[in-house]
């Protein structure tokens, strides 16, 4: 299906897997066109509950943006447009209604580092690195200021993003910005874990708060409100918010219809 990725759905779960090893999963123009397609695959299919973004092999989940792998003479407007594509992207993450889970070995570098940040789950391997060496090239990494500012204190991000230093999946733990990290062996363990865990959930109840937790997320407490009531009062009234309580009630595991 895909010239620069692999996917799969088992148990609920679909896996999006960059599959460019040799060029340590860089981001091309084909790469993270076919990533919004993936989602977006995701997105439709009813059977998929959760998904996983990795990148192939053990060297890097990905190394940022692949600058021999943009299209040959294209124009300035068309150079323009392309590099907005990895801002569709995010938007593309964000909106997709279910949970996104990163699962991180080795590199996770520039727009790379973005990518990772802009899934909701962030599992790393203890030999993951990541970082914004942009600067050290004479660039900046505008396009992913937003996820490293909603992932971390904004005067870490600035510092990272300033010097171009790496960072350790010990001390990523430590800034906030990885969930979890685990011996590299436990990876799959440790994302499987997870996977299933999300699965379990109300597909229906799960959309509703993922949507409105990124709706709210830039908002003042005031403006989050507004916006939060209502969407107590639509959660409350669904079938499997009913069925949840029942099967509490009644000591079982809730049959969920997502709806």
């Amino acid at each position: 299906m895909y010239e620069s990725l692999l996917y799969e759905v088992d148990a609920g779960v679909a896996t999006i897997t960059i599959n460019r090893p040799e060029r340590r999963n860089a981001l091309s123009w084909t790469v993270m066109s076919e990533l919004r397609h993936a989602f977006e695959t995701a997105k439709a299919d009813t059977a998929v509950r959760v998904a996983t973004l990795t990148g192939a092999g053990d060297k890097a989940f990905c190394a940022g943006a692949d600058l021999t792998g943009m299209r040959e003479g294209a124009g300035w407007a068309e150079m323009h447009d392309g590099r907005g594509e990895l801002a569709r992207l995010f938007r593309s993450m964000w909106e997709l209604g279910k949970p996104i889970v990163a699962r991180v070995r080795g590199y996770a570098l520039a727009g790379g580092f973005g990518l990772c940040l802009a899934c909701d789950v962030v599992i790393a391997a203890d030999d993951a690195q990541f970082g914004t060496p942009e600067i050290d090239v004479g660039l900046w990494p505008f396009m992913i200021t937003v996820p490293l500012m909603r992932s971390m204190p904004p005067k870490v991000a600035l510092e990272l993003m300033m010097t171009g230093r790496r960072v350790s999946a010990d001390e990523a733990q430590r800034i906030g910005f990885v969930n979890r990290v685990v011996p590299v062996d436990d990876l799959d363990p440790a994302v499987a874990e997870m996977t299933s865990t999300l699965a379990a959930k109300s597909p229906a109840i799960m959309k509703l708060g993922r949507d409105s937790f990124y709706a709210v997320w830039d908002q003042s407490a005031e403006e989050a409100l507004r916006v939060l009531h209502p969407m107590l009062t639509i959660t409350s009234a669904t079938e499997d918010a009913a069925e949840g309580i029942a099967a509490f009630a009644e000591k079982r595991t809730p049959n969920w219809k997502g709806r």
